[in-house]
């Protein structure tokens, strides 16, 4: 077998146990075990969601931290990315379900207002283009609570603003946006999102996904009602774009409001990282994340970086936590092969808490059966 010289390790974060800078730190130390004479070129990826700012950071751009109230409006440290004109501002990090106090959810008064507080700090810096990556979204306001943070006065019939979260939007009958913040028409939006629901209706941002967000049946009825009356103050053609009802309706806020426009989030991260320039010379790339099953392959990580390694002729291992695809499906999908930690470790939990050695040995065997005696 040919040796193989230069391997591109671009992981997604296996959830609830390791970053994708720690999966692609891990692989690397088991390639280097078998083969050291290897190139190992280190780039972790991400799809949006949480882990999207460490993976921008681990590739150089500079993390900034801002004070900024969470989904409840209990202020802490969200992070976001920055290099030169450009920014990537992470949902979650700022007003997520990971940013909800000891847990607990509101679904009717949490809000995206720190989302839009980061956004201001990045314009304030100077960024020119900002890519929103929309994911683990706790509230369902629809993006009114970030509006506000850059300027916008939501009214209610009395001129008075009405309150933060979903479901005061159903007394919102104005919008004065005199006071936006002077960066927004010249900045270029991108929303980094792999969901195409609308803003309303059996596929809209309330009923998928609120749900997860604590919502009960009454509470689903009256955040549906209030998004309704929201999509006529804010912009009802843009309620049925595809992603307008992503993270709770931000989809929808953000295009009405700030003019931007979606595209898949590996896609325009892979963009941003320059991941092409790294497929020159490359002879392998090993990607992967937490789970690999029929979702991953619409749009997930791992799918993105194989469909762009695959162009560029460069062969894709996958790497992941557990596998509930057939082989078929994995070679369907592109990839040579798939290695799954459970494969070693059939206990979940275990697997969880073991993945740093366990992925060092999947990068071990990797590297002897795919690298070379």
């Amino acid at each position: 077998m040919n040796s193989v010289r230069r391997v591109v390790l671009a992981p997604d974060k296996f959830k609830g146990s390791s970053s994708a800078p720690e999966v692609a730190g891990a692989l690397a130390t088991g390639i280097a075990r078998v083969r050291p004479d290897t190139e190992l070129v280190l780039m972790p990826v991400a799809d949006g969601g949480d882990g999207t700012v460490d993976a921008f950071v681990a590739a150089g751009w500079r993390r900034i931290e801002v004070d900024a109230p969470g989904p409840t409006g209990v202020v802490g440290v969200a992070t976001y990315a920055l290099r030169g004109g450009t920014a990537v501002v992470e949902l979650a990090a700022a007003v997520g379900l990971v940013k909800l106090p000891r847990g607990v959810p509101d679904p009717l008064g949490a809000s995206t207002f720190g989302l839009g507080v980061v956004i201001a700090d990045a314009l304030d810096k100077g960024a020119v283009e900002i890519v929103i990556g929309l994911g683990g979204s706790a509230s369902s306001d629809g993006g009114a609570g970030m509006l506000r943070a850059l300027g916008v006065r939501v009214l209610d019939r009395r001129g008075d603003e009405v309150p933060r979260g979903g479901a005061a939007l159903a007394d919102a009958v104005a919008l004065d946006r005199s006071g936006i913040h002077p960066g927004v028409p010249a900045t270029r939006f991108v929303l980094a999102c792999d969901v195409d629901n609308p803003l309303l209706g059996p596929r809209g941002a309330v009923a998928v996904y609120a749900p997860q967000k604590g919502a009960d049946a009454a509470q689903l009825a009256i955040l549906e009602a209030a998004l309704t009356n929201w999509a006529t103050v804010a912009g009802v053609e843009f309620a049925e774009r595809p992603g307008a009802g992503a993270a709770g309706g931000t989809g929808f806020g953000a295009m009405a409001l700030l003019g931007a426009e979606v595209r898949s989030g590996i896609a325009v991260i892979l963009e941003l990282l320059d991941f092409a320039a790294l497929l020159d010379g490359a002879d392998l790339v090993v990607t992967g994340e937490g789970s690999l099953d029929e979702q991953s392959l619409h749009g997930k990580a791992p799918i993105g970086v194989c469909e762009a390694a695959r162009k560029a002729g460069v062969p894709v291992i996958a790497a992941v936590g557990r596998n509930l695809l057939t082989p078929v499906r994995i070679r369907s999908a592109g990839f040579t092969t798939c290695y799954a930690l459970t494969d070693l470790e059939s206990d979940p939990r275990r697997c969880m808490a073991h993945a740093r050695s366990l992925l060092e040995d999947v990068g071990a065997t990797i590297a002897r059966e795919h690298l070379g005696a």
